[in-house]
């Protein structure tokens, strides 16, 4: 619940509160993000190990309609959702291009 400070000094105070709580979840995404490239690295050296491609445009659109309906669900802006996934994916389809032209390696000289 958010509740309205009484004065400018409760106001600061209540901001400082909003603000630790924002650079919590900031900490929280970037390590999700890192875990999560964990794993499509992991994906990419499976995929260029067996010769399949570093897009799979069907998974793909299955993932947008699945987040598009979390970020509803949640009341967050389904276009947005869309927007953050898709630079994900292309940031992911790079990463396996990099996996797959390296035989298997992700080079890191970006």
């Amino acid at each position: 619940m958010i509740r309205t400070p009484t004065d400018a000094a409760d106001a600061r105070k209540l901001l400082a509160g909003y603000r630790a709580s924002i650079d919590n979840i900031d900490a929280a995404l970037i390590h999700m993000l890192a875990e999560r490239f964990r794993c499509t690295k992991a994906v990419g050296v499976l995929k260029a190990e067996h010769g399949l491609p570093p897009a799979d445009p069907a998974r793909e659109a299955e993932q947008i309609a699945r987040l598009r309906r979390l970020a509803d669900d949640a009341q967050l802006d389904p276009d947005f959702a869309e927007k953050f996934l898709n630079f994900v994916v292309r940031e992911v389809i790079r990463h396996h291009e990099q996996i797959a032209a390296g035989n298997g390696e992700l080079k890191t000289n970006t």
